[in-house]
């Protein structure tokens, strides 16, 4: 399939089953495309202007789970259309570049997969995706990604690390409350987001020249995102280390203060 066909399916496509083509083989095509304003979404999982509040406790209670899973399937899905608009609008004019995006096609599989398992297990507990409003919040950074780097850095080394954090924490909050299948789930997620990342520390490694990674990092990512949107409130170490970042870079991040509500809870209801 062609690379430009298989990404605007995803994008263009306003159905579950055109977000989740698969791709049994990739030709290298030529296009042009400019980032839509909205992924095409219609039906049940359309964006809404309604706010949907992400619970802060009671996971006892099946509603809540599900409001949960929903939330993360979400994140799941727009992660999956920010990766087949990375497909199309960066070149691959060189092997390297080539390799970067199958690298983006490997983490856009990934993603697909989870939120798949998301929206199963939602099922399984009585409800399905979209009974809860969904929000477009990563989408608004998809015009941040003017250059390959930027992209690394917003999503693999921001969004993705932090869900290092988050994949973990919830992961025993469920398992705390005795729901062990959706535990399982993030913890498949969790071990998948270390490559993810490691994916971009690697090309961030190779193109930041002299710099070090944590200097490279803050050059490109860009405002008004800042370092501390990379972890949640509970700092993993050992995932980032498995993700291959340098010590300097681990220490930078966890150090890394800022007025961001999530990194300064205290706790978690």
């Amino acid at each position: 399939m062609k690379l430009s066909d298989f990404a605007r399916t995803i994008l263009e496509g306003d159905t579950l089953k055109s977000k989740l083509l698969d791709l049994d083989s990739i030709e290298f095509d030529s296009f042009d495309y400019d980032v839509p304003k909205l992924p095409s979404r219609s039906g049940k999982i359309a964006f809404s202007k309604k706010q949907s509040r992400f619970p802060k406790g009671d996971f006892h209670l099946v509603e809540k789970r599900a409001r949960a899973l929903n939330a993360f399937a979400n994140h799941e899905l727009l992660a999956t259309e920010i990766m087949a608009c990375a497909l199309l609008i960066f070149p691959h004019n060189t092997d390297e570049l080539k390799r970067f995006k199958r690298g983006i096609i490997k983490s856009l599989t990934d993603e697909q997969k989870h939120f798949s398992l998301y929206s199963n297990r939602m099922n399984d507990l009585g409800f399905e995706f979209g009974d809860f409003p969904l929000n477009d919040f990563f989408w608004k950074h998809m015009h941040q990604m003017k250059t390959p780097s930027e992209y690394l850095a917003i999503m693999a080394l921001t969004f993705e690390a932090a869900n290092l954090d988050f994949a973990h924490f919830y992961e025993n909050i469920f398992r705390e409350h005795g729901d062990i299948k959706s535990a399982n789930i993030l913890k498949v997620v969790y071990d998948d987001e270390i490559s993810h990342v490691g994916f971009g520390v690697n090309y961030l490694n190779l193109w930041k020249q002299d710099k070090t990674l944590w200097e490279y990092y803050n050059e490109v990512l860009p405002f008004p995102l800042t370092p501390a949107r990379s972890k949640g409130n509970l700092f993993v170490e050992q995932a980032r280390v498995k993700s291959k970042m340098d010590n300097d870079f681990i220490q930078n991040v966890k150090d890394y203060r800022s007025d961001f509500n999530v990194i300064n809870r205290k706790g978690w209801s």
